[in-house]
Order: C-alpha cells, then structure tokens, then sequence
C-alpha cells in the first residue's frame, strides 16, 4: 500500500506520538473570561486549575478519537496486506513520513480511500473544488468567512495547498464520525459535532432534535448555548413555527442568513439575534428521525458548495446516531421492533369497517426511500379498479397504483407522513384507477397515519346516489323544509318524514291535502291560502303563501308553502308538487329586530355619552400634555398616550409635584380594567397619594398607605404603581413598586433597569408592606417610569420587551424631551391600551 505524496503539516491537528490531535490551546465558552494572570486570590487560582483540569480532559478526548482513526487505518493495512498488527503500525509511521503527514492525516486518507462512503465524497469533492484554477480556493475559517486552504502549512506538490487543506477535511469529518459513533447518547453528539467540524467552519453552537410521533420536536443534544437556553426549548409542541420545524416540514435544508430577518424563532436567539442559521433533515430511508440546526454569531455568507456537503454529510451521520442512540425510550419500548409495530398495525387495520392498506417503506440499495410496500389490505378493502385483496396484497403501491404519483399528490403526501409522523386528513379527494387503460375517477375521504415505522391508509368511497340523498336529507333538515306531491287524478298524496314533523302529525295518520290546508292554519290566513290555491290549481302556475299553522299540540308555526302544477301533453293538470318551509324563526327574528331598533339606537346614544363624559373625567385628570414643572436641579418631562380606540376609557395615571419639602414626587400607575369604573379609581388613588406625600413619608410607606385605600376605601379596585421621591439637595432617588414594572436608568450610553424590588399590587390585601430602595444619581443621569402600555406585546415576553425598551432608551436623543418621542414612537405595544410616562434627568 502506498500513501499519496503529501507536504507540510496541519495547523490545527498537529502530529503526536499516537497519531492524536494536538490541542490548539483552551477554548472558553463566550460568556465566561479566563482568569486573569494577575489573580493571586483563592477564587483564582481555583479558576485557572478548573480551567486547566478542562482542557486536560478535552486534550484527553481528542487524543482518544484521534487514536480510534489511527487504529482503524490499521486494520485496513493489515487487512489489505495481510500483515500482523505490530507491521501495520511500522506500515502506517513509513507511509505518514514518506508523505510528510501526520499519522492520523494518513489515516484519515486510508479510511476514505477504503470506505468510499458519503465523508469520503465530500472531502474528495473539497479537493476537486479548491485545486481548480477558477475555484473558490478558500475554506471556511473560524469567522465564517473563509481563509485560505493552505492555512499556514505548506503548499501541496502542485503548489495549491489543496491536498492540504483536503487533509484537514478529511481529519475533521473522520474525527467527528468517530466520536460521534462512540458516544453514548444525543448529547455527546453535538458536542463532538461541534468540536470537531463545525467550530472549525465558524459555527458557534449546534441543537440535535429529535421528531417524535405527532411531528413534534425534542432537543436531544446540544452544545454552544447558554445555561437556560436548553432548558426553554427542550420540547417544541407540533404546529409551532420555528427554524427546525421549517426544515423538516418542507424535508430539505434550510438557510437563514441573518435570523432576525427570519422572523422564526429559536434556541438561542436572544444571543445571537442576526446571526447565521443551516436547519438540516436528519433520516434515513426516507424517514426523518431530526433536524440539525447550525448557528453562527453572525450572518452568514454564502457558503462554498463544499461546505454545504460537509454539513449534508454531518446530518446523515446524525441521522444514523439517532436512529441507534436511545433518545426516546418510552418511544422504543411501545415499539419494540418494526415487525412488531407492522403487525399490530395489521390488527387495527381488520378492525376498521373502512378499506385501509398497511404500508412499509421499500429503500433500495442505497438506504433511499423508492416506494412503498402494500404489507395488507384490509378485509372492507374495496379497490377502484375491482381487484381483489390478493391483486394488490405485497404489491409496490407506485405499481399497484401509479396514479397516485401525480394526482393530488397522494404518494407525497405519504411520503411526508412516514418522513414526520405529522398525519393527513382530506375530504372528498379524488382518487383514479385505471381499468382497461380506462381511468375511472372516484371521489373519498383520506386518512394517512404514521404508526411506528409503518404507515397506514384509509379511504372511504361514497356511491353517488347515497351522497346526494344523504345531502338533501341534510339541506331539508337544516333548512326546516318537507317536500309533498300531490295526484290530482287519484288523490294519492306522498310526504317525506320531515314533512310529517312539521305538521305535528304521526306516520299513521296520513298527510293532508291542499283542499284542507284551511283547516290547519289561522282563520286570519285563510284568504291567503285560497289565493294561493286559486293560483296552482285553476291558472295552473306556481305559487306560494305565508300563514300560520295551528297544530294540535298547541304550537303555531309561521309556514310557507311552494307549489307548482305538473302538466300533461294535453295541458290537463296531472300533479302538484312543492314543499313547506318553516320560517317562524325568520319570522320572530324580524319582529326581534324590529323591536330591538329603537332600543339599540338609544343604547348607543346612552353609550357614546358614557364614553364620552369618562373621556372628558381622564383627559381633564390626566391631559396628553402638561405644562413643564419647575423644579430646581431637575428636569421632568411627561408623556401621556391614550388608547387607540377613543371608546376604551383605560386606568392609567402618573404624577410629577414638587412637595412642600422641595422633595419631588414621582409616580405612574395602572388600574385594572376599563370603562368609567377604571377612570374613577385612577382619580381617587391619584389624588389620595398626593394627600399622602405631604407627610413627608418614603415611598413604601406612601404605597402602604395607599394600598389601604384601594383596599378599604374603593369598590374592588386593583392596580399597579411605582413611587418615588426625589431630594434635589441630594441627588437621591428613593423608590418602590407595587407589582409595576421597575423605572429604567440611563446613565452615559447605557440603560438598565432598577431592581426587581418587592411589593405586591394595590388593593390585593389588606395589609402589604413594600420595599424600598435608594439610588444616588450623576449628572446627566435619566431616569424613565412608564406603564405597561409602552412595552406590552401579546406575542413577546416581557423579558424580550424590555430588552428592546433598554435598546431605545440607551439610542442618543439629543434631550430628555426628545428621548420621550422616540420612545413612543419606537414602541411596538399592541395592546390597544394607555401609555404614561415620565422621564427626570439630573442637571
């Protein structure tokens, strides 16, 4: 066996005794520092062993791969030249110095060359790719980007360095397969994945997720992410629209380049808001068992054809790792086996009154999903072409019925359910069977289930004389309609059942004739009838009429009957037909609406006066714009923004006074509910706190206080407030909350908020004591108290809303008055409800 001649080593994986990767120096998560040289205390040097201890063991995990690939380049050898072990080795150390290669470089090129699998392709095609003239000739870097293949090795014998940098491929997909296959579950996985070949093509972090049975999916493995970020996303319900659900809805490789612009959500968004995202199908013979989502801190390039076969090939050795590793093992226990599952499923299929066809995937050579096996038809199975159980029974389904290829998709639609476990469900599809070359279209209900690995079918055909009769039994029922016909010649009279309901009358005693139809119906009705019998039977044209039935039960029904006169050649009148329809529902809801006019134009006119006198009580306690106040040392500045919707009359209020002690009292609150109610709490609570300031009390103390008058004072009013006094001498702020969002600091080009201080809501017990907090505030220092309505979302956290309220505020205004405008105008609350304000900065 000889080696390819080669140069120059590799960079990143240099050569050890052992044929082990070499460590490239310690590598810290991004959101921790390494200890600082300086540090002499206890706490460092506790670090720097930590972090020692860490790198030893990942030192000791590369060395271990590394040593898996070696030894497996060995067995080759010795199979190939039918030598021992300990020659092998001698082989496998001339071979590497002849080539100027490390050993595990040679040994990766030894396993590709005997494999000739899906790693083998890709590493070949990235030396293909670079050696061209015109070709890209760059690898994708630790920024993403791409740096150059020869790195900082030599270049390759025909002076292009892409042997090289084929080498280091090959090492990165070998190393990563071998860790990946001894791992012993999910979890290691990603970290070997990561590690060894995507960190090197600039990913930050990778999440393995696994598809369960109701096309769900589960974070199984993952590596990169933050400490509570696993935790949030370790289980995606189905139907949740997210990075991974669209690769595996749509079965193929998705790109985001930036996910902000993606509006999908995912793990890991908040770290790396634009960064890149690759969503990967993971399956094997046309079943998805996950998706391997790749992330990158930043957005991502376009990435060479190379790389995306990299991460194709990563995926399938996913793929394979997830169908072995136990990531599901309520899952493998309820399906012990494939056979087992098929054959339970035969079971449930007998027990259907519907045809249904129990399919297993057929894969061809290749591990490839080709077709479907028809494992059992049913004993009801009735097939669109006449055949029997025993024609179709074993068949391929794409043989047996090969329109199902193109006709609504139906063989894709299969295809899709076996890949997610995501069932269909279709009404009246039409389905088309081939007799004689002849197709014969048919129209059924579908029901396309995936059970284990095993999918089952269910159709049901409707004849076509049935459906229509179910449909108007149903049109007539709905409708409140009975339809009649009449003999004039021999009197014979034929109702349907419905008919006989309306009436009030049994089955047995016989339907009534038009002639008597008087004697059922109001005496007032009675000219309307014979009109309408004057019409039909003497002028011989259609007709109806309107008039109320007296049944014997008591009831009186508003009915209207439809006739038309059946004609013979002679003109001689032979049979009426028509039908009854009751419309006394119709009827009283016209005399409902009627009525109920000139009592909704009142309600309205008492409503839009009630909305418009609390309008005027909020609007003349708390105009949108107030008169700037004068305190010295400070400057204050107010905002007020009602609802949207002029008739939802909100609680909102705030306040800026300078007490009799010169302090300044600032406060914003919120009163649950709407309406009049609403507007009349904020009144007394705003008014009662300003009785209360005058004391000279701190904030808590002024929310305990208050919290007794919402509770004692006011009629089951409840709210939120966040108080504070400021002392100008000072330039202190003291503070407290009454289950409010906390004020935001500004301070430089830097907004954080105050701490989460403790303190229930106004009016939520009788007695409540409030945390209070201090803060000394610089020049130059703002400070924000705002309501709810300024940040609430219905489909964001409150978290994720403040984030974007800190990223505003911090933006440079120009003005304290001018930071108020753009934080309005910024805000993206939908909650059509009132937003306050206050904004103080430190002069």
């Amino acid at each position: 066996m000889s080696a390819p001649h080669r140069h120059g080593g590799d960079p990143a994986v240099g050569p050890r005794g052992d044929g082990a990767p070499t460590p490239a120096g310690p590598v810290l998560p991004p959101d921790r520092e390494e200890p600082s040289p300086d540090d002499h205390s206890a706490v460092g040097r506790l670090a720097a062993t930590v972090e020692r201890l860490r790198e030893e063991v990942r030192a000791a995990h590369a060395a271990a791969e590394g040593r898996a690939l070696v030894e497996l380049a060995k067995g080759v050898i010795v199979e190939r030249l039918g030598c021992g072990p300990a020659q092998a080795a001698k082989q496998l150390a001339e071979l590497a110095g002849q080539a100027g290669l490390s050993q595990l470089e040679l040994a990766a090129d030894i396993i590709n060359q005997a494999a000739h699998d899906r790693v083998a392709e890709v590493a070949g095609d990235f030396v293909r790719t670079v050696r061209q003239p015109d070709g890209p000739g760059t690898d994708p870097g630790a920024d993403g980007t791409g740096t150059d293949v020869r790195g900082t090795g030599e270049a390759g014998a025909d002076g292009t360095g892409g042997t090289r940098a084929g080498g280091s491929v090959a090492v990165r997909l070998r190393t990563a397969e071998s860790a990946a296959l001894n791992a012993g579950d999910s979890q290691a996985v990603a970290e070997s994945l990561l590690e060894h070949a995507l960190a090197p093509l600039g990913a930050s972090a990778v999440a393995i997720w696994t598809t369960g049975p109701d096309a769900s999916l589960t974070l199984c493995g993952h590596a990169g992410f933050g400490a509570d970020e696993p935790a949030r996303w370790r289980y995606v319900p189905p139907g949740v629209a997210t990075v991974a659900r669209e690769a595996l809805t749509t079965r193929r490789t998705v790109r985001f380049p930036s996910l902000g612009t993606a509006g999908l959500p995912s793990i890991g968004h908040t770290r790396h808001p634009d960064g890149g995202r690759v969503a990967v199908p993971a399956g094997t013979g046309g079943r998805i068992h996950g998706v391997l989502e790749i992330c990158w801190p930043r957005p991502l390039e376009p990435q060479p054809q190379a790389v995306e076969r990299q991460i194709e090939a990563l995926a399938e050795l996913c793929a394979h790792t997830l169908e072995t590793l136990p990531v599901q093992p309520v899952r493998s226990r309820a399906l012990s086996s494939a056979a087992a599952g098929a054959a339970e499923l035969v079971e449930l299929a007998d027990g259907l009154y519907d045809p249904a066809l129990v399919l297993t995937p057929h894969l061809d050579g290749e591990g490839r999903l080709r077709d479907f096996r028809i494992r059992h038809a049913n004993e009801h199975f009735q097939d669109p072409a006449g055949r029997s159980r025993g024609a179709v029974d074993g068949a391929l389904l794409l043989e047996a019925y090969p329109s199902t290829a193109g006709e609504n998709e139906l063989f894709e639609r299969i295809e899709r359910v076996y890949a997610t476990g995501e069932p269909f469900r279709a009404r009246r599809t039409r389905l088309t069977a081939l007799v004689d070359q002849v197709p014969l279209a048919s129209a059924a209900d579908l029901s396309i289930s995936r059970h284990g690995d095993s999918v089952l079918l269910i159709w049901r055909i409707e004849d076509e004389t049935a459906r229509l009769a179910s449909l108007l039994q149903h049109a007539q029922r709905l409708g409140r309609i009975g339809g009649f016909e009449e003999d004039v010649l021999t009197g014979e009279i034929t109702w349907n059942g419905q008919l006989f309901d309306l009436f009030g009358r049994d089955l047995t005693e016989g339907p009534v004739s038009l002639r008597d139809l008087t004697a059922h119906a109001h005496p007032d009705d009675e000219d309307a009838i014979g009109r309408f019998l004057q019409a039909v039977l003497h002028q011989r044209r259609a007709s109806s009429a309107a008039f109320r039935m007296l049944r014997r039960d008591g009831v009186t029904r508003h009915i209207r009957v439809i006739a038309e006169p059946s004609l013979g050649a002679d003109e001689r009148l032979l049979a009426v037909r028509g039908a009854y329809q009751d419309i006394s529902a119709q009827h009283w809801t016209e005399v409902a609406l009627a009525a109920t006019r000139d009592q909704l134009a009142v309600t309205e006119q008492e409503s839009a006066e009630r909305n418009r006198l609390a309008l005027q009580l909020q609007h003349a306690i708390m105009p949108p714009t107030t008169a700037p106040l004068d305190a010295p040392g400070l400057d204050v500045a107010v905002r007020y923004r009602p609802a949207e919707t002029e008739s939802l009359v909100g609680g909102d209020w705030y306040d800026a006074v300078v007490l009799p002690s010169k302090k300044i009292l600032l406060c914003v609150g919120d009163i649950a509910g709407h309406g009049i109610e609403a507007a009349t709490g904020m009144v007394v609570l705003r008014n009662a706190l300003r009785g209360l300031a005058v004391t000279g009390a701190g904030p808590g103390q002024l929310l305990s206080w208050l919290n007794n008058v919402a509770h004692h004072l006011t009629a089951q009013v409840t709210a939120t407030a966040v108080c504070g006094v400021f002392d100008p001498s000072t330039r202190t702020l003291r503070w407290a909350r009454a289950g409010h969002l906390p004020p935001v600091l500004v301070r430089g080009d830097r907004a954080t908020t105050l701490p989460l201080l403790q303190g229930l809501l106004l009016g939520a017990l009788a007695e409540a004591e409030y945390e209070e907090a201090e803060i000394q505030l610089e020049p130059e220092d703002t400070v924000l108290m705002y309501t709810d309505g300024l940040v609430e979302r219905r489909d964001t956290s409150v978290h994720d809303s403040l984030d974007q309220l800190l990223a505003t505020a911090q933006a440079p205004a120009g003005g304290l008055e001018r930071r108020l405008d753009l934080l309005l105008t910024h805000s993206k609350s939908d909650t059509d409800d009132d937003t306050c304000l206050i904004g103080v900065r430190v002069t």
